[in-house]
């Protein structure tokens, strides 16, 4: 990674942080609010390098573990599986494409929730948190798909440079 696309990652990582904590909350609510570290977790799967990037969405995971006041791990544990998963596929798959980059955050998004849903399940005893998780999955799907949308209308997004 070169000191350029490493000076923008840290940014963007910043700026998402920033907007994630402290600005979405007051305008969105929960089920309505974009998970921004999800979306450039799946930008390094699908641009990045496995030695880099995989390192890099355990580290986003736990970004939004430490601010969102969830069971420090979860989200990066996750965010690590998906990681993994996802750069398998996109070895074989044109990674450029706008399409596959909206589509892959939805399904993202969809094994995140699911996977997190899974793991409370195994490891707490919460009342209620099956009913709390699903009723926000479609509009979280949506809102995901919807964001990165947006990024992939970015200029650069389409640029073949290796970021991770």
């Amino acid at each position: 990674m070169n000191k350029r696309a490493a000076l923008l990652l840290a940014g963007a990582v910043v700026l998402s942080v920033v907007l994630q904590a402290a600005v979405l909350p007051v305008f969105f609510t929960p089920p309505f609010k974009p998970d921004l570290l999800l979306i450039i977790m799946v930008y390094l799967a699908l641009h990045g390098s496995v030695e880099n990037g995989a390192p890099l969405a355990w580290l986003l995971g736990l970004l939004k573990d430490v601010f969102s006041g969830l069971y420090l791990g979860l989200n990066s544990f996750t965010f690590l599986i998906i990681f993994i998963v996802i750069k398998g596929i996109a070895n074989r798959v044109y990674a450029e494409s706008s399409f596959l980059f909206v589509f892959t955050v939805a399904v993202a998004t969809a094994a995140a929730i699911t996977c997190n849903l899974l793991l409370l399940l195994m490891f707490t005893q919460t009342p209620g948190i099956i009913y709390s998780i699903t009723s926000g999955f479609i509009p979280h799907l949506l809102t995901n798909a919807f964001a990165a949308s947006l990024v992939a209308l970015l200029p650069g997004f389409s640029r073949a440079q290796e970021v991770a």
